[in-house]
This record gives C-alpha cells, structure tokens and sequence, in this order.
C-alpha cells in the first residue's frame, strides 16, 4: 500500500509541475475567468486542487498560435489569409511580397564573380 501513496505523490507532483509551467507559459490575454497572476498563486497555494482548477476553468480551450508569437510577415496576419485563396485576386498581398523580395535582394551581400 505504501507504493500507491508513493505513485500518487509523484502523479501530484508532475500535474503540479506541468499545470505551473502551463500557466506561466500562457500569454495574459488567453487566460480564462482570473488574472494569470491569480491563476500562478492558486496553482502554487493549492497544488493538486488548483491544478485541476486550471485546467478545467482557466486554460484557453485552444492555445492560439498567431497570438503567442507574431509573424516576421504582417501580410499573413490578416484575417481570412489563412484560408486558401487564389493568390492572383491579391494584388495588395502580392505587391508586398515583391517589395519585401526587392528589400531582400537590395540587402544581400553581393558575392564576387568567380573565375
């Protein structure tokens, strides 16, 4: 019996661990119901309770990807750019990707000619 209470306090203790790098790791913004600081003390006052309580009512139902880490391109930010289009009724997407390529080309190092 003392091997079940063992397992049990190391299945707390990971829940405990994985609940408060997921916290800390969630942006502010897609934090359900309480501030993330909030969320941080009652995952660390409560472990096992607060932890159950983060994943069932603060975590964000989805973990929004274009949120938590914007795109080096701003043209693929737009709304509606992540549906398949046709990109040749683009003009305004397609004139910035030749500008951006001109910029690139521009600001290349230029190689010597070889022999």
């Amino acid at each position: 019996m003392l091997y079940l209470s063992e397992a049990m306090g190391l299945a707390t203790l990971v829940l405990w661990l994985y609940c408060l790098f997921d916290v800390i790791t969630t942006p502010d913004a897609v934090c359900r119901n309480l501030p993330k600081i909030v969320w941080v003390l009652v995952v660390l006052l409560f472990p096992l309770i607060g932890s159950v309580v983060w994943l069932l009512a603060g975590r964000p139902e989805r973990a929004p990807q274009a949120a938590s880490r914007p795109s080096p391109f701003p043209e693929y930010d737009r709304p509606g750019r992540f549906a398949a289009t046709n990109p040749d009724d683009d003009e305004e997407f397609l004139r910035r990707c030749r500008e951006r390529a001109e910029e690139q080309r521009r600001n290349a190092p230029k190689k010597p000619p070889e022999d």
